[in-house]
């Protein structure tokens, strides 16, 4: 029996109440339903407003991050005050503030392959906002496992995409995405950047998925992938087809339990061996210190080199590093350097596979440079 609303409720939600298609039992539906939203950033925030505004009974929040000042240019939860703090205690007490007639349940933890089963199992369904390939996998595995609708979306520079997962005898991820691609091939958006707005659109869109399959209205877009391009200002949308040999939802799966994540995507539990060197940012500056640094070479874009830099460093953007390695003595010491370290390995690895010896990476990019020894260098 759905739970009834009270007189305050009823004003509360009355311009939802009015919808034909919604009613008095829409409403009672959300209120009965519950939602575990996987990720609270760019798109868990407005996923935490919205959800809490429509009024749905049980919000579940997981993540195990803290507020950074890069983040409120599009994680709209939050303010200048929450630097610092538990992204998941700054979302709960707003989110209370907002609709004190909902339940909100705070997971201060990352989503793992040993806690998903047990923490997504109350919950009706689950949104997907997280941004990286072994939780997007393992969040479709414990969904399909545990015959969880699975509401996913993504966000990238300019583009954002949205669909429903296992929903309707609908496809999952592996359906769309059978493996992962190669580590590093697809960068962040710490790393790629994002406009600010672009979560609140698919984030918008993935909200309003949930409340049609709660309230049982509409047609949802499981088996379509809605791809949004914002620079044109279009969408378009692609069909899914359920894969009668997933290995996953397929007629005769073969995964029947949760894996290691990070390895299914090549990300090794425990650093690889390779063939050039790293370099902490404490080294570096006892080098420069004692005028016995290497050459230094920033591999990041222009603009983000205008942002900060390493004085007297030289700038060779990475798409165009390949054109420049014949500059270079092959016995000369050469350090490179990104954002977070990434890109800056991949160059490093380009010129040891082009016989070059004495090549380094700046450990943790120019954020760890900025965080441990220029402190005046702003960060992105």
């Amino acid at each position: 029996m759905s739970p009834s609303l009270t007189p305050s409720e009823l004003s509360r939600y009355s311009r939802h109440i009015m919808l034909p298609e919604m009613g008095v039992e829409g409403q009672q539906a959300l209120k009965a339903a519950s939602v575990l939203i996987v990720g609270a950033g760019g798109l868990g925030s407005p996923l935490c407003l919205y959800l809490a505004a429509a009024g749905i009974g049980t919000l579940g929040i997981i993540d195990n991050d803290t507020v950074d000042e890069t983040n409120l240019q599009r994680q709209i939860l939050y303010n200048m005050d929450d630097i610092g703090l538990s992204k998941v205690d700054c979302a709960t007490s707003r989110l209370r503030k907002l609709n004190p007639y909902i339940n909100i349940q705070p997971y201060h933890t990352a989503l793992s392959s040993q806690n998903a089963l047990d923490i997504i199992q109350p919950y009706d369904l689950v949104i997907d906002g997280t941004d990286n390939f072994p939780t997007r996998y393992l969040v479709n595995d414990a969904c399909v496992l545990l015959n969880k609708p699975n509401v996913y979306g993504s966000i990238f520079r300019f583009e954002g995409q949205a669909t429903v997962f296992n929903y309707s005898k609908g496809p999952c991820y592996r359906c769309l995405y059978p493996a992962p691609p190669p580590p590093g091939l697809v960068p962040s958006c710490a790393e790629g950047g994002v406009l600010g707005i672009l979560p609140a659109i698919i984030a918008s869109i993935q909200a309003t998925e949930a409340i049609k399959i709660i309230t049982g209205i509409g047609t949802t877009l499981t088996g379509r992938l809605l791809i949004y391009e914002a620079l044109d200002m279009k969408f378009d949308e692609l069909t899914i087809v359920r894969d009668q040999h997933c290995c996953l939802c397929g007629e005769q799966p073969t995964i029947k339990g949760l894996t290691n994540y990070q390895q299914f995507c090549g990300i090794a539990d425990t650093p690889i061996d390779v063939t050039y060197g790293e370099i902490a940012s404490q080294e570096l500056k006892t080098l420069i210190d004692t005028n016995t640094a290497p050459t230094i070479i920033d591999v990041r874009e222009p603009y983000e080199r205008e942002i900060c830099h390493i004085e007297g460093s030289q700038h060779i953007p990475m798409q165009q590093i390949s054109n420049h390695l014949q500059e270079f003595d092959p016995n000369q010491e050469l350090l490179f350097y990104c954002k977070l370290g990434g890109r800056s390995a991949k160059v490093c690895q380009l010129f040891t596979d082009n016989g070059y010896q004495r090549v380094t990476n700046l450990k943790g990019g120019i954020m760890a440079w900025a965080n441990e020894i220029d402190t005046t260098l702003t960060q992105y």
